[in-house]
């Protein structure tokens, strides 16, 4: 009986988190546009599966992502390495961000683009080395920004400050940035923070502020997705004045 409430109830509350999509989009479909809803079968067995997937992985972020990363974050404090520690957080932020789909399909795209517009030779090499270096370089903003946001949860400095100081910075490289790159940039900082990647570091995060003393999991466990998400504009406006 247990197993099955833990089984009905993500089915429940994804449900419940797709439901206002559904009406939004039936809304303007019927009411607005006054035009039948285009292949309804297909759309509510599209419906069924994207409700039991997303069932699915919230059940598998509780049993598995979040206790594998706050374990790790317990172990590593245990072992008192810094060394290793930060070694983890940039592997993490690194691999999860270089295998991200959404950042392979905007940095071909940006590749396109800026082969069309003269920015670079208009070859499959060129384009295939302009999106693998934009991956690589986001990939690397993304891991040096775990381990940035580790350091700050090890000696408990102000996140807001930190973020702060970044964003500025975001403000001043994007006055002497190529405009080319700009919009590439800020997207990144957008595609950067995957289904595995937000689990795996905040667990991360939280594992690691509960295990240190006088560390608080609210104040010091969150704020790695933040840098996770700045660093990226930082380091391809960096990239395009390079390339």
């Amino acid at each position: 009986m247990k197993s099955l409430k833990n089984i009905l109830r993500p089915l429940l509350q994804s449900s419940r988190d797709l439901a206002p999509i559904v009406l939004v989009i039936g809304f303007f479909q019927l009411m607005v546009l006054k035009e039948p809803i285009p292949n309804l079968g297909g759309l509510l067995f599209g419906l069924a599966l994207v409700m039991l997937g997303l069932a699915f992985f919230v059940r598998g972020l509780d049993l598995g992502l979040f206790p594998l990363g706050e374990a790790m974050a317990y172990a590593f404090a245990r072992k008192g390495s810094l060394f290793w520690l930060l070694c983890f957080a940039f592997a993490l932020g690194f691999g999860t961000t270089a295998a991200e789909p959404a950042l392979i399909a905007i940095a071909d795209e940006a590749a396109a683009v800026a082969a069309t517009g003269g920015m670079i030779i208009d070859t499959l090499e060129s384009r295939e080395q302009y999106a693998l270096g934009l991956r690589l370089t986001v990939a690397v903003s993304v891991g040096c920004a775990i381990m940035i946001g580790v350091w700050r949860i090890l000696k408990g400095w102000p996140l807001h400050l930190m973020i702060a100081c970044g964003y500025v910075l975001v403000v001043l490289m994007t006055a002497i940035a190529p405009a080319e790159i700009i919009g590439i940039a800020y997207d990144s900082g957008g595609v950067t923070t995957s289904t595995i990647t937000v689990p795996l570091v905040t667990a991360l995060g939280v594992g690691l502020a509960s295990s240190l003393k006088g560390r608080s999991p609210m104040l010091d466990g969150f704020g790695l997705i933040a840098f996770a998400s700045l660093l990226p504009m930082i380091f391809v406006m960096a990239y395009g004045m390079l390339i």
